[in-house]
């Protein structure tokens, strides 16, 4: 709702067909790949096990693109790996709750800047453990699929020996992100981008 209103029906409506466009895309990439064995590792995952499995399935069942693809990956035979460090996705959570929650504009600035304070060393935090956690668990030989958020650095934190392969380059994701509360002064960009999203 409040991105509708920011940004008008017309203009969201484009976004949910970027957005989809953007998962058809992934969908098809993993559709022809090998699952059997592979290693998922999935942005905010702090469990694996039954309990991660489920917290995909209720995920997945609430709607979410992402986590529909990595139950069908779990379901061809792949394996999901806790990727994330729970203190340090609860602390990235409690600042977006707080600055839902706040009643008053003062406080919802006092939160907003809050958060901006702590975001970026949060992020980094993140990356590090989560690169971490894939240097000691994908082993020599073994393929990992890695669905995080393009605003993140963990490729930079692998070890050298991990070759990777970016089904979008995230910096054009990016982009499109920075740019889409922007999208009047900046429609053709954007179109150009949500072409390259969804081609």
């Amino acid at each position: 709702e409040r991105g509708m209103a920011a940004l008008g029906k017309e203009v969201w409506a484009r976004h949910q067909e970027t957005i989809a466009g953007f998962w058809r895309v992934v969908w098809e990439y993993c559709d022809g790949i090998r699952a059997m064995g592979v290693k998922i590792y999935q942005d905010g995952m702090v469990a694996d096990g039954p309990l991660g499995r489920r917290i995909v399935e209720d995920t997945a069942a609430a709607g979410s693109l992402n986590y529909q693809l990595v139950l069908r990956l779990l379901d061809r035979g792949a394996c999901l790996v806790k990727t994330e460090k729970l203190d340090l996705v609860k602390r990235e959570y409690d600042g977006l709750i707080a600055m839902t929650r706040a009643k008053t504009m003062g406080s919802r600035l006092i939160a907003v800047a809050r958060h901006k304070l702590i975001k970026a060393i949060l992020l980094r935090q993140r990356d590090a453990f989560i690169a971490g956690r894939i240097d000691e668990t994908l082993e020599p030989g073994e393929t990992g699929i890695l669905f995080i958020g393009a605003l993140h650095k963990v490729a930079e934190r692998l070890a050298p020996d991990i070759e990777i392969e970016e089904i979008k380059d995230r910096r054009r994701v990016r982009d499109y992100q920075k740019l889409l509360p922007f999208h009047s002064k900046h429609r053709q960009e954007l179109e150009e981008l949500a072409g390259y999203l969804t081609g």
